[in-house]
């Protein structure tokens, strides 16, 4: 069987790495353009162009996919199938083309958390469990028939980095077992079934990483382990009159589960504790980022920064 990989992200080379190892006959890749990347402005290329390289197999970069030249570079591959990974929308003429069709692999057991972000805010919800799904693919984002799916734990301390490298591995497994189904003609496919309360995954911008710390301790800390460590939950450190923008990457929930009047607050020892109240409950921080600063443990914060009584975050 013939197939088109379509990729860009570290999230979509363990599903190519399984197809290479697994002897699957990829006959080309399509990843994002080359881009300019870092204060060097440096030109970068994707992590599955990197890996493609690596294994000789064939690039494509197309920066329009309704091209009608990459259209007939596409054909001339002539696949049986095409696998997306963590890619762009596709046009019909793209995803229709191949003759047992386009799947993809999403990081939620779908029809949960459609949409771009299903990590940061399957933790920022504070659920248990996640997991990938395997579908084709149609006309809409997330919305094509089911073929499988694996459930992933979400464990309390799972950050939405380390949830991406678990999903990530338990998706290339899945793939490929969907793949060979595909190949073995087994495979099924179910209609997504929607309801009412189904919840989704927007893309997260910069005005979405803002910290309220008026909400419970608890939700707070769902919120800054599903930003971290990107795009990281932020605030601002309020010291003597001057804002600081910050940014945290670790916390904990204290064990004080009282109401308070006066969020946001800081209590600290200023060497090695530092403690913000929520609207109940506290959380105690362990890795911070100034603006302009390298990311650092709390008490090197503090051998830079006194804070006084008045210290606060908002």
């Amino acid at each position: 069987m013939r197939i088109v990989f379509m990729g860009t992200p570290d999230f979509a080379v363990a599903s190519l790495k399984k197809l290479v190892e697994a002897g699957k006959s990829v006959v080309g890749v399509v990843t994002a353009p080359d881009k300019p990347a870092g204060r060097g402005r440096k030109v970068s290329q994707s992590a599955v162009k990197e890996y493609a390289l690596s294994q000789n197999l064939p690039v494509f970069q197309p920066t329009n996919l309704k091209d009608p030249s990459w259209i007939k570079d596409l054909e001339g591959l002539k696949p049986d199938l095409q696998v997306v990974v963590a890619f762009r929308m596709l046009p019909e003429v793209v995803w229709s083309l191949p003759t047992k069709g386009t799947i993809n692999l999403h990081g939620s057991l779908l029809p949960e958390y459609r949409g771009a972000a299903p990590i940061n805010w399957a933790i920022i919800n504070g659920e248990k469990q996640t997991g990938v799904t395997t579908f084709f693919i149609n006309e809409n984002i997330d919305t094509g028939a089911i073929i499988d799916k694996a459930v992933v734990k979400i464990a309390e301390d799972d950050t939405a980095g380390s949830l991406h490298d678990k999903l990530m591995e338990t998706g290339a497994t899945l793939l490929l077992d969907t793949v060979m189904q595909i190949e073995n003609g087994k495979a099924v496919s179910q209609p997504q079934e929607l309801t009412g309360e189904t919840k989704h995954a927007p893309k997260i911008f910069k005005e979405d990483t803002r910290i309220d710390f008026s909400k419970p301790a608890n939700e707070v800390y769902n919120f800054i382990r599903g930003l971290s460590p990107y795009p990281a939950a932020t605030c601002n450190l309020i010291l003597d009159g001057n804002s600081h923008p910050l940014k945290i990457y670790q916390a904990s929930v204290n064990d004080v589960e009282k109401t308070n009047a006066n969020p946001g607050k800081i209590e600290t020892d200023n060497r090695k504790i530092m403690t913000v109240l929520c609207g109940k409950g506290a959380l105690n921080l362990h890795v911070l980022q100034l603006s302009g600063k390298k990311r650092m443990e709390v008490h090197e914060l503090l051998n830079g920064f006194k804070l006084n009584a008045d210290a606060f975050l908002e």
